[in-house]
């Protein structure tokens, strides 16, 4: 699908989809130097024996309600489903027992860790995972306590803190489609043509900005920098597919928390190709 900016502040939440219009994403203008949020947040965790998150994963199980749920449900498993994903550090938002849009992207990163096709309803296959559930794939064995792997085979992205996965998120990287875009830009209408694609490699935490950054190819919440004009950041739209310029969209709540967990100069390890059905 082709990368593009999406006008409007609605969302809409379906059954298989979340279609949140209202955020663009790509490469931003020149860094600000010098802000008291930079300044702030530049500390790395020292490199120090830690405990393997398989292990830690293993000890971790709990009985699951095992009541089939769908988007829109209510009620007393949802708020076991939504306090579970947060214990394993996914995050569904508040544990209030109300099955939105925030807990289905939650859903959907725990679901693709464990090897289950994503999708809104929570069956006997996410129940059975939730008891015993795996560790996300380490794609950098021999890398620092706390750093960030994005997975774009399975789209999402695990921040590590002292060894161990503190946030497992669903993202959308770069769509891999070439684009074309025209905006006006520094006063002036231009056209940027590029193509959408969040490159592999290793990486670090460069620059960010709080609340909504515009660039000259949409709008991007609480964006942190890690290659160049790349960035996390909070999008309106994080669908089931990469549909990025080459930026890494992840949801709303999860920029919320972010940028207090993930400090400057922290390694950025990007791995994988996503394949399309």
């Amino acid at each position: 699908m082709r990368a593009r900016r999406l006008p409007g502040m609605a969302a809409l939440v379906t059954a298989g989809v979340v279609v949140l219009t209202g955020s663009g994403t790509g490469p931003a203008a020149a860094a600000p130097t010098g802000t008291p949020a930079l300044q702030a947040a530049t500390t790395i965790a020292a490199k120090t024996p830690t405990t393997t998150p398989t292990t830690a994963y293993a000890a971790v199980r709990a009985e699951a309600p095992r009541k089939t749920l769908r988007l829109g449900a209510k009620g007393e498993a949802v708020a076991w489903l939504q306090r579970r994903l947060a214990e394993l550090g996914y995050q569904p938002g508040r544990a209030d027992g109300r099955y939105g849009g925030t807990t289905l992207t939650a859903v959907w990163a725990f679901q693709k860790v464990n090897g289950i096709a994503p999708t809104s309803t929570v069956a006997a296959r996410t129940w059975t995972a939730l008891e015993s559930p795996r560790a996300p794939k380490v794609l950098v064995p021999n890398g620092q306590p706390t750093r960030a792997e994005v997975n774009l085979t399975k789209q999402i992205m695990v921040l590590y803190v002292a060894g161990q996965p503190k946030l497992i998120t669903h993202i959308s990287s770069g769509s891999g489609v070439a684009y074309c875009e025209t905006a006006v830009w520094q006063g002036k209408q231009q056209r940027f043509c590029g193509s959408a694609r969040t490159p592999t490699g290793d990486y670090k935490t460069t620059w960010r900005k709080s609340g909504w950054h515009t660039s000259y190819l949409g709008r991007l919440y609480n964006p942190i920098f890690f290659n160049g004009g790349i960035a996390f950041h909070g999008a309106l739209s994080v669908p089931l597919y990469p549909a990025s310029h080459g930026c890494v969209r992840m949801p709303m709540n999860v920029a919320e928390v972010l940028p207090g967990m993930l400090g400057t100069g922290v390694p950025v390890h990007v791995r994988g190709a996503y394949r399309r059905a």
